[in-house]
């Protein structure tokens, strides 16, 4: 039992970077942008090569992250955000809450607003401090933040001013909470929304000298900021002696992203080290708009300097956290423990499922996509209707051919799965009126 070796329950922190590609970092590849608490969180511990988001957007894959279930059962399906995950969803914040565990979540929750049932103290959360509605998050100079569920003002940001970065703000108060609670067992969610959206940093430090478009400058520093606060949390575990005890996660919430300011092409974003490409970006059901950077480390429990080729994704996190903290439990929903399966590997499905929505209606639309992955297979479907195509990613992991026409029996397998394991979801999204 992981948990049992220590004696006491581990702290648990997932830090949680968002729009960050796969290749922005130095451990996958990255040679640009300088990411070096990651990299060195990656030779403490073990980076996976096939690590997925819960969706390709962001609400979608944060409610696939705290509630287990993958993108075909769980209640948020389109960016829409103020639309909240109801009070019956388990979060495993709230798990790990009734375990005993006090909670800390700092930056961009996105799966309800306040006033809704969706809010992270309704969730398990002790303490939050940072951005509810996603698309206030689009912005570093908001004039306020919720310090749980008050308001917590920025007067340096009044009127459109720029006095108070937000980020480091967030950031700094997230620090505070593991110095704070260090002697009893905590979870820290440290969801700090760089490099996402509007790329507008204090400084260009420290690439002011390279000759480099003004957007790639502003976008690197903006990553490697996000790679500073990892590096003062771990320093924070160092200090207080609780790195062996800790379970740290990190991800990105999905795919990279490509803008006017910022091209995916000028880091290799989408460039993997094996050389492929992968297709697509955020907000597709491809590989780009899947997949993410995903490294564990819990000295003693996960091998250090490891890299695993086994398919993870975010629906596994919640049965991850399960099993480290009580050590009985591999499987919860639709994911399985990823400690178990680094001991032992098993072909299961995985399924995304991406929707659009009307914001005029407040309505989720008739068409989405989803897609499978089952082994080296996945399969895409990017409407209802539409053609499947299918794609073997251990010789293809570019998706480039579609060998639906070929493939016949895992076509079959696949479109067996999209159709068990979609269900309807609730066709009304709630309110997109900003809170003011």
């Amino acid at each position: 039992m992981p948990a049992a070796l220590a004696g006491k329950k581990p702290n648990i922190v997932m830090i949680l970077l968002d729009d960050l590609g796969v290749g922005d970092v130095g451990c996958y590849g990255q040679t640009k942008i300088r990411t070096p608490n990651i990299d060195r969180l990656a030779r403490e511990g073990t980076r996976f090569t096939a690590a997925y988001a819960g969706g390709p957007v962001c609400a979608p894959s944060r409610c696939v992250l705290m509630t287990g279930k993958h993108g075909g059962h769980a209640k948020i399906r389109a960016n829409a955000g103020t639309a909240p995950i109801e009070s019956s969803d388990l979060t495993f914040a709230s798990w790990l809450r009734n375990q005993g565990y006090v909670c800390g979540g700092f930056g961009k929750w996105g799966l309800g607003d306040h006033g809704t049932a969706g809010t992270p103290w309704r969730h398990g959360f002790n303490e939050f401090f940072g951005y509810l509605h996603q698309v206030h998050a689009h912005s570093y100079y908001r004039d306020f933040l919720w310090d749980n569920d008050q308001r917590f003002p920025l007067p340096a940001n009044a009127n459109g001013a720029r006095g108070t970065y937000t980020a480091d703000v967030i950031a700094e108060r997230s620090f505070a909470f593991p110095r704070k609670h260090k002697d009893q067992p905590f979870f820290l969610y440290a969801t700090y929304t760089v490099p996402h959206a509007y790329f507008e940093p204090p400084d260009v430090k420290p690439y002011e000298d390279r000759d480099w478009p003004d957007g790639e400058r502003r976008y690197a520093t903006m990553v490697t900021r996000g790679d500073t606060y990892a590096g003062r949390i771990l320093a924070l575990l160092k200090e207080f002696n609780l790195t062996d005890n800790t379970l740290v996660i990190f991800a990105s919430d999905n795919g990279g992203v490509g803008s006017k300011e910022h091209t995916l092409d000028f880091f290799n974003t989408m460039k993997q080290p094996d050389g492929s490409t992968l297709r697509g970006q955020k907000g597709t059901l491809y590989e780009g708009g899947l997949r993410v950077p995903f490294v564990l480390r819990w000295p003693g429990r996960v091998k250090a300097g490891a890299v695993s080729s086994e398919p993870v994704y975010f629906a596994d996190i919640f049965a991850t956290v399960m099993h480290a903290a009580g050590g009985a439990n591999t499987s919860h929903e639709d994911g399985m423990s990823i400690l178990r399966l680094l001991e032992k590997p098993i072909r299961r499905p995985m399924v995304w499922e991406s929707h659009g929505w009307t914001q005029k209606t407040q309505e989720l639309r008739a068409d989405y996509g989803i897609a499978v992955r089952i082994g080296d297979w996945k399969g895409v479907r990017n409407k209802p209707d539409g053609a499947i195509e299918i794609y073997n990613l251990k010789d293809d992991p570019g998706e480039t051919r579609d060998l639906s026409a070929t493939a016949r029996r895992e076509k079959a397998m696949i479109e067996k799965v999209m159709a068990e394991q979609h269900t309807a979801p609730a066709k009304h999204l709630g309110s997109m009126e900003w809170v003011k």
